[in-house]
């Protein structure tokens, strides 16, 4: 067989080796000559940035560098002083520049090609959109946004500006969900015709009075302002970061948006579903008085029950029901299902004619139950890296370019999880209209409590006015968002 003839890089660096050797018996040479086994050129290297790098944030971005293939230029967070963990990224990340304004960074550093952005649901849109207006790829956390308004209009730009982009519900890389599909598909438990969804979220403080805001208690080195991005002005409120933001609709989503995007996403993706025609809920209460229960609007409840119906699809040709249960609340075992099976504190359940298909969070543990048959399980696929990869693959499809076969594999491209996000929040919109009330005293009415109606395409609640105000939010001056 005859030898493949070198091409002129190998000879170039074949030939610099060769004379530097021969110029000094001392000389080493550098490994970006030389390389490797696993090494990538610094030419080959994404540059890589982080809004939020502490928490969940040193996660993403640390699996994006995989394990240093990629080049981390910047990191962003706005509390410098320890208190979520962001002194373990500046130590992993030694030559990255460090910024407590994500506007500041993207515009003094511009070798910063794409952007991991874990930081509380209320700034997503903004750091995103701030990105993308600059070309740069973005892995953005779930849920992608804090409403239905801003996950669409990040959806739109990232075709627009033909920006690689993924959500960050890791679940959605998982193998054995792929299992689900094919069961789903080579019709084992037949036309589905609900599904079940709970979590055990909240697990941070929920159902009560805000905390009380109080400047004097801000540490050193936390940058407020850029915490509260298009938020409505308030003083620093203690203990809202690094988590417990979650409960209060300034800030977070709640118990849906905290586990909805990773829960929802197994039926979602399985079934083909789309943007779904109505939702209704109900919320618990907690007395502290007699006979008056708790009116805390600005926050979300301490558990809820939601119904979401959606039309038939190509892979499941009848209207299916997907219920959603938070606050610790479980289904009750469905038909088919064996009584003693234990329900998951975390999970779903997909209910067919013939059967049901059960899994945990992230579409981990799936099985499969049809009548007079063995409980069959799902093949585990072992997985070699963390969260399934999901980090690796984006920066992978950043790297081949924008339609390239690696985005058209990415499993939660903007294109995907724009509408789930969408999906999600449309339970927060029946949540926060449940609270609606108009009139005083014994002629008080609560206006939201009734199934809404919902035209997906147009974003907009067809019987009740007053919920589309929960669709988009209104925007602190200079946080707008267009």
């Amino acid at each position: 067989m005859a030898k493949s003839k070198p091409n002129s890089q190998s000879i170039k660096r074949r030939d610099f080796v060769k004379s530097s050797i021969a110029a000094s018996s001392i000389f080493i040479v550098p490994r970006h000559v030389l390389g490797g086994l696993g090494y990538t050129a610094p030419s080959d290297q994404l540059g890589l940035a982080a809004i939020g790098a502490g928490g969940k944030g040193a996660g993403d971005i640390r699996n994006a560098s995989v394990n240093g293939r990629e080049r981390v230029v910047a990191l962003c967070d706005v509390d410098s002083s320890g208190g979520n963990g962001i002194s373990r990224s500046i130590k992993k990340f030694s030559d990255a520049q460090f910024y407590d304004n994500f506007k500041k960074m993207f515009d003094k550093e511009k070798d910063i090609e794409a952007v991991t952005i874990s930081t509380p649901d209320h700034t997503h849109a903004a750091a995103a959109l701030y990105a993308m207006e600059r070309g740069i790829h973005v892995y953005v956390q779930k849920p992608l946004t804090h409403n239905i308004y801003e996950a669409r209009l990040l959806t739109e730009m990232a075709r627009e500006k033909q920006i690689v982009s993924q959500m960050g519900n890791q679940g959605a890389s998982n193998p054995e969900q792929l299992q689900i599909q094919k069961w789903i598909l080579d019709g084992r438990i037949g036309k589905i015709s609900k599904i079940e969804i709970w979590t055990d979220r909240p697990v941070w403080p929920q159902g009560g009075k805000i905390p009380a805001a109080d400047a004097s208690a801000k540490p050193e080195g936390f940058n407020w302002d850029q915490w509260l991005g298009p938020a409505q002005e308030t003083p620093f409120i203690p203990n809202m970061h690094p988590f417990n933001w979650r409960g209060w609709w300034n800030f977070g989503t709640g118990a849906l948006g905290d586990m909805g995007c990773h829960l929802i996403d197994i039926p979602f993706k399985a079934l083909g579903l789309k943007y779904p025609t109505d939702v209704e809920c109900s919320v618990g209460s907690v007395y502290e008085k007699m006979w008056t229960a708790n009116y805390y609007p600005e926050g979300c409840p301490p558990s809820s029950s939601v119904s979401l119906h959606f039309d038939p699809t190509e892979i499941n040709d009848i209207p299916m029901q997907m219920t959603w249960s938070d606050g610790g609340i479980k289904p009750f075992h469905p038909d088919l299902l064996p009584a003693d099976v234990p329900i998951a504190p975390n999970g779903v359940l997909m209910i067919g004619e013939k059967g049901v298909i059960s899994c945990d969070a992230y579409g981990e543990d799936a099985k499969l139950y049809v009548k007079n048959e063995a409980v069959v399980e799902s093949e585990k696929t072992i997985v070699n890296e963390p969260e399934f990869g999901h980090q690796r693959q984006w920066v992978d499809a950043c790297k081949a370019g924008f339609n390239s076969p690696e985005h058209k594999a990415l499993t939660s491209s903007f294109d995907y999880s724009g509408p789930l996000t969408e999906t999600v929040l449309m339970g927060n919109i029946a949540i926060r209209s449940y609270l609606l009330r108009s009139g005083s005293g014994r002629e008080m009415e609560f206006i939201g409590r009734k199934k809404l109606l919902w035209d997906g395409e147009a974003m907009k609640i067809k019987n009740l006015e007053e919920a589309n105000q929960f669709v988009g939010r209104a925007y602190r001056k200079g946080w707008e968002l267009t």
